[in-house]
């Protein structure tokens, strides 16, 4: 090779690939944190073994973490390229390493959703700072391929999450399931400091704090709007309050970004189709995979009776087509392009959520276990493409803020996922026992009718052997609705890229442009005229 060829070559910063290996540990530790309380809820729920948490202090104890979590990303995104990327990734850290030795001592509900409150403020700093500093030390034409391995990890903590909770809760308390993450935290944090360069904006404008004000405000209304709705119910004003006030918050917010001298967000992205098509379809297909994964464990758990560790082994297939495919995906995206691509791992997504509307308490257990796959490797085709084709759209100094804006999409599309289902989920449930509670006193038929597990409960408690049966169906029943409502979101999504998300293979990050009305030949055959001329 050439010298002159060796210096055009990109390779992104010397020990890019170390650092991407320490950027996926972290993220391991922020998705391990979701994935592994899922297992945990009906033993949290129970008054012997856990700390006797209803249904709605269980929709707390993972909500209080996404709300936390989502209201604070674009924050810290912003505040990360100004200060500091590694040093608000340590900050994110120790907050984590704090809040989980926290959750795992609670002594009852409330405390736990504080601390769970705190580890989303961790992962809020965590999770951009990852992102951005991946962009920051990968040129374009790799980071595709980075990307895809992040997101690979995604795949490796939902597989690690649900197995470690399971074998710890099959040996240990419940509090085992929060000390686990201190030793990856540990080792996260020794690792960022030894090998990790610190980056930021070089040339940082003035700092816009009433943006950046907004945004977390805003956020927060619609989150705990969405939270409160799913708890409640929307029949009520409360929720559409705070949804509206945090809608009429993103307005004001995007009225003042427009204006503002150094605006944190410019908000002239969102016109490139691109930008916008990919931080829309990544709320979509959230909404409509997290809401799924939701009633997944009660459905595993409780209709079905496989422990927690079964449970989490069941989940493996999803992991496997995680680790396969998400890293290959930037070479289809390459040569197909990226609406294609897309547009097919939507697709899989969503067949993948419509064949739970038939499943049953006797559903052949292989069958759910493909369906896991099918939809890894649906996901493993969308994620990538999606967060390359948002981080191609900003400057590399301002990567923090594009790392943010993704993943408070995916933030905000899960907690409304798990919000809008959960509470879709819990009213059929409801309609459906209720009729067949009416021989037992008023407030057993209260407890009974509330949750799925609180129907075990009163069974177990009363001696009642036909009513686990009676709640599983009410339960199947309620999960077909809530599986054919995300397999209506999925479907949107698949139209959405079809219609707006640019599918060109040129325009995959780090492929070169051909400059119009010159074919590559006709470029080799002047080159060659050149390098003969004196």
């Amino acid at each position: 090779m050439s010298s002159a060829t060796a210096i055009a070559t990109p390779t992104g910063h010397p020990r890019r690939w170390w650092v991407l290996s320490v950027m996926v540990l972290c993220l391991l530790v922020v998705v391990l944190e979701n994935t592994i309380l899922n297992v945990a809820l009906k033993v949290l729920a129970d008054p012997e073994q856990g700390l006797a948490a209803s249904q709605a202090e269980l929709e707390w104890a993972v909500n209080s973490y996404t709300l936390a979590f989502a209201g604070f990303l674009f924050m810290f995104g912003v505040l990360g390229d100004r200060f500091g990327r590694r040093r608000m990734l340590q900050f994110g850290l120790l907050v984590f390493l704090v809040a989980s030795v926290a959750s795992a001592y609670a002594q009852d509900p409330l405390q736990l959703i504080l601390a769970r409150a705190a580890k989303g403020l961790g992962a809020a700093a965590i999770m951009p700072a990852t992102l951005s500093i991946i962009s920051h030390v990968f040129h374009p034409a790799e980071r595709g391929r980075a990307i895809g391995i992040w997101s690979g990890a995604v795949g490796i903590a939902v597989a690690i999450g649900p197995v470690t909770g399971g074998v710890l809760l099959e040996y240990f308390w419940w509090g085992s399931i929060f000390l686990i993450n201190v030793p990856v935290v540990l080792l996260s944090m020794g690792l960022t400091a030894l090998l990790v360069p610190e980056s930021r904006d070089p040339t940082p404008s003035g700092l816009d704090l009433p943006g950046v004000l907004l945004s977390v405000v805003a956020l927060g209304a619609l989150v705990y709007g969405i939270v409160n709705g799913g708890e409640h119910g929307f029949d009520r004003p409360e929720p559409w309050l705070w949804v509206g006030g945090g809608l009429l918050g993103l307005a004001v917010f995007v009225w003042w970004e427009r204006r503002a001298r150094h605006p944190s967000l410019d908000v002239r992205l969102f016109r490139d189709p691109r930008f916008a098509t990919a931080v829309g379809v990544t709320a979509l297909i959230f909404f409509a995979a997290l809401g799924v994964f939701f009633f997944v464990a009660f459905y595993l758990q409780l209709v079905r009776g496989y422990s927690p560790l079964a449970t989490g082994l069941l989940l493996l297939p999803f992991a496997l087509a995680q680790i396969v495919f998400a890293p290959r995906s930037v070479l289809l995206v390459q040569r197909y392009g990226a609406k294609r691509i897309c547009a097919i791992g939507l697709s899989l997504t969503t067949v993948s959520l419509l064949v739970w509307t038939v499943f049953d308490e006797h559903t052949p257990i292989w069958v759910v276990a493909a369906s896991f796959f099918v939809q890894g490797a649906g996901m493993a085709h969308v994620m990538p493409p999606a967060m390359e084709a948002i981080l191609a759209c900003m400057p590399r100094e301002r990567a923090g803020v594009g790392s943010a804006v993704a993943n408070t999409a995916r933030q905000v599309g899960g907690a409304l996922g798990i919000a809008v289902l959960g509470s879709l989920i819990m009213a059929v449930y409801r309609a459906e026992i209720t009729p067949a509670l009416s021989g037992l006193p008023d407030p057993v038929r209260s407890e009974a009718a509330e949750s799925i597990a609180a129907a075990y409960a009163v069974a177990t408690r009363l001696e009642l052997p036909d009513l686990p049966g009676l709640a599983d169906h009410a339960f199947v029943t309620a999960m077909h609705l809530a599986a054919a409502a995300s397999t209506v979101v999925a479907v949107v999504s698949v139209l959405v890229v079809l219609r707006w998300l640019p599918g060109r293979p040129d325009t995959a990050a780090g492929a070169p442009r051909p400059r119009a009305g010159r074919r590559p030949r006709a470029r080799r055959l002047a080159r060659a005229a050149a390098d003969r001329m004196p």
